[in-house]
């Protein structure tokens, strides 16, 4: 019960910060195998754009950490391509490490502002 209320509060702090920007805000999901990001407008409540790993990448001997990468290199070139430079990254309750952070890193290296 611990692990999941310090879960929430962790996840409550992180977008408190984030609702009061006017930005587009980069969320990540990520279950044991997959990664899912998406850019979302919540000013006009609209999905600009959507990635996942799933149908991203095949599994042939790609880590779970390069499929993030490459995750994090498509949503932004489908940002970039919808005009959407700036954005805040939403990282929900996760750390900001390993599959987190070469998603983030692959997002900007392409371009992405945040």
């Amino acid at each position: 019960m611990k692990n999941q209320s310090s879960y929430i509060s962790r996840l409550t702090r992180v977008r408190a910060s984030l609702r009061s920007s006017s930005r587009p805000r980069l969320t990540v999901f990520r279950s044991n195998e997959h990664i899912w990001a998406q850019v979302v407008d919540d000013e006009h409540s609209k999905t600009i754009a959507s990635v996942n790993s799933k149908t991203l990448v095949s599994k042939s001997g790609d880590t779970k950490t390069t499929r993030a990468a490459a995750v994090g290199s498509e949503i932004a070139r489908l940002a970039l391509a919808q005009k959407v430079k700036q954005i805040v990254f939403d990282r929900g309750a996760y750390k900001y490490h390993g599959r987190i952070k070469a998603l983030a890193d692959a997002a900007r290296s392409e371009g992405l502002e945040f």
